[in-house]
């Protein structure tokens, strides 16, 4: 019997490799380009993942030609990227490097870019397949889509793609969040809209569904009836650096509750989806985002913090109202903390307690599930003094990997049970090291794999759990908390309320 290699199952596990097209990004000289998205492009053609025919498309303001825009690629690649230098990739991609040189409300600059693609397909056979990262601020973004559909750049023809990579923030709130999406609908298909959130593309969120449903030793206690609680926490070592001006706009909620650690959240609490495809995963994620509700008493259970003056590392840094750009009466929160529910059959009772912010003791983003405590131990209290609850911790960074922490017994001629620790590191187990997040994610968008990407309905019922939030604390003082320390007291005294604390990353 001749099997058709089209259907060997093995087949799913080659490289997925795009059709010929082009990568347009806008904002190519700044840092998020610099330091993710060309180091992302030159990985994944040192990896063998980019079609033969590819053509990188930079436009921002510079006076700049072709050659000077390949030395800031080249210099940007051999600080940032991932995977080692190889200069025979290096010329072959150099050779599809160019730039356009204008500002965004240039009608001249954005023709000549419409020409500049329509000369690829001669000279590069992108074949009329284009994908656009607008790695510029939310408030350009109007502009730039509207000339893009002036051009026609945006349309989607016969035997051609064009997309969209939008950056977060999706708005500011639900009201703008909504009008920014149907100004994108309006010049892309939803289906070509690619929302971006770094965080879904780490492998370690990735692992998640993995762990969850691809082992029946996890999902029969991944419920109520077993959990205790969860704990989503984002802790940060650094401080606002030079994004003042964003930050102060933002602040820890808007900047990343809304978006990342909601999206862990919908991963954790989600239903097994019918198939491993965009749409049912999304479908699976929105109605957790749609279950979401918060406690009644906001004054106890969603703290704000804003950091002062401390030590973190063995240095002194100063407070937040003492950075270059903030206000010196700020009342920005570069902490947020907020106990949430989720409203379903699995998760009914079950608190999930979330975390962010900046100039924490050491940069970690994980992920706890705390179990109940054994209905009856049949030890006395003083063997067992030293035991706590069972943890699945998933961690995203650093260190990404997954603990199982359980009690068992000390050796010795006495019985005595303290917690220990089974510990999963990818770096251990995996020789070939994780691919960055904007690495996989730039795939996907040329591929038009949109399983990792929120689509507008998440990211407004995302909006719906923040806003209230910022309704309650607008015009607050933020609670103080010493730089170095985990946040104000108040977030150890939200879950001191209920008989629990934070667990220690």
């Amino acid at each position: 019997m001749i099997v058709n290699p089209l259907r060997d199952p093995r087949d799913r596990r080659l490289p997925r490799v795009p059709e010929p097209c082009a990568l347009v990004v806008f904002g190519i000289t700044g840092d998020l380009a610099r330091k993710k998205l060309l180091p992302a492009v030159y990985d994944l053609a040192n990896r063998g993942l980019l079609p033969t025919n590819f053509a990188l498309l930079g436009f921002a303001r510079r006076d700049w030609g072709d050659t000077e825009f390949a030395e800031l690629a080249r210099d940007a690649i051999r600080q940032h990227a991932r995977t080692p230098w190889r200069e025979e990739v290096w010329e072959r991609l150099a050779g599809s490097v160019h730039f356009v040189q204008g500002s965004f409300d240039d009608d001249t600059a954005f023709d000549e870019l419409a020409a500049a693609l329509g000369e690829l397909e001669g000279t590069h056979g992108i074949g009329g397949n284009a994908a656009f990262y607008l790695s510029i601020p939310p408030g350009m973004f109007p502009v730039v889509l509207k000339q893009m559909q002036r051009t026609g750049m945006a349309e989607n023809t016969p035997g051609r793609w064009r997309r969209v990579v939008v950056e977060k923030p999706f708005g500011t709130d639900l009201a703008s969040s909504r009008e920014l999406n149907a100004l994108v609908d309006s010049v892309f298909s939803a289906d070509d809209v690619f929302r971006i959130d770094h965080y879904l593309g780490k492998e370690t969120v990735q692992n998640l569904m993995a762990l969850r449903f691809a082992n029946s030793l996890f999902e029969p206690v991944w419920n109520g009836h077993h959990v205790d609680s969860v704990q989503i926490t984002m802790a940060e070592d650094v401080g606002i650096g030079g994004r003042a001006g964003f930050y102060e706009k933002t602040g820890a909620a808007r900047d990343v509750l809304q978006n990342h650690l909601l999206q862990l959240l919908a991963l954790t609490a989600m239903e097994e989806p019918v198939e491993f495809s965009a749409e049912e995963i999304r479908t699976e994620k929105l109605k957790v985002l749609r279950a979401v509700s918060l406690p009644e008493d906001l004054s106890t259970f969603a703290v704000r913090g804003q950091y002062e003056q401390g030590w973190l590392a063995g240095e002194r840094v100063r407070a937040y109202r003492q950075e270059e750009g903030v206000d010196p009466a700020s009342t920005t929160e570069t902490f947020a903390a907020v106990r949430l529910g989720v409203e379903t059959r699995r998760w009914a009772g079950v608190p999930f307690y979330l975390r962010a912010g900046k100039r924490l003791p050491r940069r970690v983003t994980e992920i706890a599930l705390v179990f109940k405590r054994a209905p009856h131990l049949p030890f006395a209290d003083t063997d067992t003094e030293e035991l706590g609850n069972n943890q699945l911790v998933v961690r995203v960074q650093p260190d990404e990997g997954v603990t199982l922490k359980f009690g068992s017994k000390v050796p010795g001629s006495v019985m005595e049970v303290r917690d220990v620790s089974m510990d999963f590191l990818y770096g251990e187990q995996f020789t070939e090291t994780s691919p960055e997040a904007y690495e996989r994610l730039l795939l996907d968008v040329l591929l038009g794999d949109a399983t990792l990407f929120p689509r507008n309905a998440e990211v407004e019922a995302s909006w719906a759990v923040i806003d209230p939030l910022e309704e309650f604390w607008a015009g607050s003082e933020p609670a103080p908390y010493r730089a170095g320390e985990w946040g104000p007291r108040a977030a150890d005294a939200m879950l001191a309320a209920e008989g629990r604390r934070w667990r220690r990353p």
